[in-house]
């Protein structure tokens, strides 16, 4: 608990940083001065299953990376992020995340494009409990006819999450803008059976992961906001790493998650990952050693 408490302070911390608030030492923020945060996106953002779930519809954490983030701050948080959620869901339904931004938001996080492109489907479509040649490769399946289905889906929808983008900007025109990606799932090759996915379909999904990685920051650049690039952290914390390493479960969870998402380590580490420079957010490597909590 005390290890998990320090990582989490930790994170604080840096969180506070990356996002450019934080009273001066010492001061907590007054009430009428704590900055406006609201968080969009889907369950990478919301971490469903892990302690304590606050939105039973949402599958949302109060551990997961905006509540921590704005639990060190004193912000005032809106977190509208849903597991299961498209971009559709940012200006549909019953409850529009867009609805969330005004006028006086003072920072926006979002992490959408999984659904969007069904990232999970697509993984789910590459088990393989039995060793090859005795099954199909997924990424032979996909990319049989020479084009690469999911690959052609994250590209086409480069312009819609674009225009997204711009749609934040228009609702919250004060607002910092951080595009959260998403991590380092499965490491190169593989670790078949403890992931039963072959090496060249571990390789393929993670390829998958890394182009909407890729669009995630085109765009990022594109629209004036910031990219978080939360694959480099979860290097070596992926998905073959043992259970108290990992920051992100596998097709069998081992920590209190969802599988295939973060759990309560990696929504730690994500915001641990950030550090302030004069010109905006780098990679301040302090993720490392802070995955023991």
């Amino acid at each position: 608990m005390r290890r998990g408490r320090t990582m989490q302070v930790a994170t604080a911390a840096m969180v506070t940083a990356a996002l450019g608030w934080g009273a001066a030492p010492g001061h907590a923020a007054e009430a009428d001065d704590a900055p406006r945060y609201v968080a969009l996106g889907d369950s990478a953002a919301a971490g469903p299953l892990i302690p304590g779930q606050v939105d039973g519809d949402c599958l949302r954490s109060d551990r997961n990376y905006p509540s921590v983030a704005a639990e060190a701050l004193g912000a005032e948080l809106t977190d509208v992020s849903c597991s299961g959620a498209t971009l559709d869901d940012f200006s549909t339904g019953e409850s529009p995340q867009y609805d969330a931004l005004d006028a006086g938001t003072d920072r926006v996080t979002v992490t959408i494009g999984g659904n969007d492109n069904n990232l999970v489907g697509t993984s789910l479509g590459c088990v393989n409990l039995l060793p090859r040649p005795l099954g199909v490769s997924c990424a032979e399946r996909i990319t049989g006819d020479g084009t690469d289905e999911v690959a052609e889906s994250i590209r086409a929808w480069a312009s819609v999450f674009g225009q997204a983008l711009e749609e934040i900007q228009r609702r919250a025109p004060q607002a910092r803008v951080l595009v959260v990606g998403y991590g380092t799932y499965i490491r190169d090759g593989g670790c078949w059976p403890t992931q039963p996915i072959w090496s060249q379909d571990a390789d393929y999904v993670q390829g998958s992961v890394d182009e909407l990685n890729r669009v995630l920051r085109e765009q990022a650049d594109l629209h004036g906001a910031t990219y978080v690039d939360i694959a480099a952290v979860s290097v070596g914390h992926d998905t073959c790493a043992p259970a108290s390493e990992r920051y992100l479960e596998g097709l069998v969870a081992l920590s209190p998650a969802a599988p295939l998402h973060p759990n309560g380590r990696g929504m730690a580490a994500c915001g641990a990952c950030f550090s302030q420079e004069e010109d905006g957010i780098r990679d301040s490597g302090l993720s490392r050693g802070l995955g023991d909590g």
